[in-house]
């Protein structure tokens, strides 16, 4: 039990319990975009993770780019997610919300059928999953100088929206193929002005909605999320090593209170190689891992001081109880990927705990 994933840690203004994060998951059962009593259960029996990070919750109906996902920018929303915080906080749980804007990944369907939008004009290669099914990615609509000012200002009040739920802070989402991540890099961003470019051109969007963030809510609240080699979405970067260098150190001046890096790709192909240390070492704050780690892996990295916190997905998909798990050495769950995306309560709030074996 000296393991140090259980030791308590002080993020910002809040103290964590132990050092393991349920990350980020998106799973499709917001059928009208605010959070619904299932999904209050789906989080309360997740509470004894340090964190929980939640699945992206847009920040407008334009960032929109899944069927059933939940938002935080109106009332409504507002409302359903306090029933979450509520019980999660009610069981000694901390809770970030994720920001999200799908950006160029989505399509028309859900835009009354008016053009996803971007920083460039170029088509993802794939699959956009629709209430109609799988349907092909179309080519974006150029975001202008003044709307990429109004999207900053969207992200600045669903940050107030979350705090006004109860959320303990909220989460940048600027990963994973995006639109923050579409900005970032080259693969998707080949603007010729403010926004496009150069490093400094490239990750001006994420720091304007990061200061803007920060200025409403306050640095303490405050987490980042990148991924440097993922592929996913069809990104891919010319020189991912200099451009994340650069992001970490901006970041850092800004003082958010983590940056949360996914180390893999979440398919096959890798979008280049990153030294993820070096990243641990430009950025000041808090580090949490993601990617695949297990119990042993976990320990590892916060022992050899390569991170200060561990995130996991599936395990705590499959596991509401994996840190007592992970405590006992105890087997996991089987996980059932057919219930990932949308559904009921099977494979979602029905999987049992130890003390239900």
């Amino acid at each position: 039990m000296n393991d140090k994933i259980f030791s308590s840690y002080g993020l910002g203004s809040v103290n964590l319990s132990n050092r393991m994060v349920m990350a980020p998951m998106t799973r499709n059962r917001a059928p009208d975009g605010t959070a619904t009593a299932l999904m209050t259960e789906y989080y309360n029996q997740r509470a004894s993770a340090g964190l929980i990070i939640t699945e992206g919750a847009q920040i407008s109906t334009q960032g929109v780019g899944y069927p059933a996902t939940p938002g935080i920018y109106n009332d409504a929303q507002v409302e359903s997610w306090k029933n979450v915080t509520q019980a999660v906080h009610n069981q000694g749980g901390k809770i970030f919300i994720q920001l999200w804007h799908c950006g160029r990944i989505s399509h028309p369907d859900f835009h009354a059928g008016s053009l996803p939008v971007a920083p460039s004009a170029i088509q993802a290669q794939g699959q956009a999953f629709t209430y109609e099914g799988m349907k092909d990615f179309v080519t974006p609509r150029v975001l202008s100088v003044d709307e990429i000012a109004s999207i900053v200002d969207d992200y600045r009040h669903a940050a107030a929206s979350a705090i006004q739920a109860g959320f303990d802070g909220v989460e940048i989402h600027a990963a994973n193929g995006y639109l923050i991540d579409q900005f970032l890099r080259d693969g998707s961003n080949q603007r010729k002005d403010l926004y496009g470019g150069s490093l400094e051109n490239r990750t001006r969007f994420l720091l304007e909605v990061t200061t803007a963030v920060i200025g409403e809510i306050g640095s303490d609240k405050v987490g980042v999320r990148i991924s440097p080699i993922n592929a996913f979405n069809d990104m891919q970067d010319s020189a991912p090593q200099a451009l994340f260098e650069h992001i970490a150190m901006a970041l850092s001046a800004l003082k958010p209170v983590y940056l949360h890096v996914v180390e893999v790709s979440m398919i096959g192909e890798g979008g280049g190689n990153v030294d993820m240390s070096s990243l641990r070492k430009a950025f000041a704050g808090c580090y949490i891992a993601n990617g695949g780690y297990d119990k042993a892996r976990g320990n590892m990295i916060l022992s050899d001081g390569k991170a200060d916190l561990v995130a996991y997905g599936i395990p705590f998909l499959a596991n509401p109880d994996l840190p007592e798990r992970f405590k006992q050495d105890a087997a996991l769950n089987d996980v059932d990927q057919a219930t990932f995306y949308g559904g009921d309560a099977h494979g979602y709030t029905d999987y049992p705990t130890l003390a239900a074996n």
